[in-house]
């Protein structure tokens, strides 16, 4: 027999998900993004860029950061691929 489980709340889809297998949760976790688009970091900095709500503080902050740019170019330093590696 076939039973269809309703979960409705945050707790009851946490404790649904812990109660899972562990080859069940790994794939659940490589399926998140496209059940929840809001977890792909693409699309969430997208949805970030595209917002047209005014964020003056940070346009004053960009804005004092290009000036120094301007002014001193070798106070920035140049940042390479290998800058992000894991250091161990």
């Amino acid at each position: 027999m076939l039973y269809k489980l309703v979960v409705s709340t945050v707790e009851e889809i946490a404790a649904a998900i812990r109660d899972l297998p562990d080859a069940e949760r790994a794939r659940l976790a490589e399926s998140l993004p496209t059940l929840v688009p809001e977890l792909d970091g693409d699309a969430r900095w997208e949805a970030i860029i595209r917002d047209p709500t005014p964020r003056p503080k940070l346009e004053r902050f960009l804005d004092e950061i290009d000036e120094a740019y301007r002014k001193d170019p070798s106070q920035f330093p140049i940042i390479k691929e290998s800058d992000f590696d894991e250091k161990a």
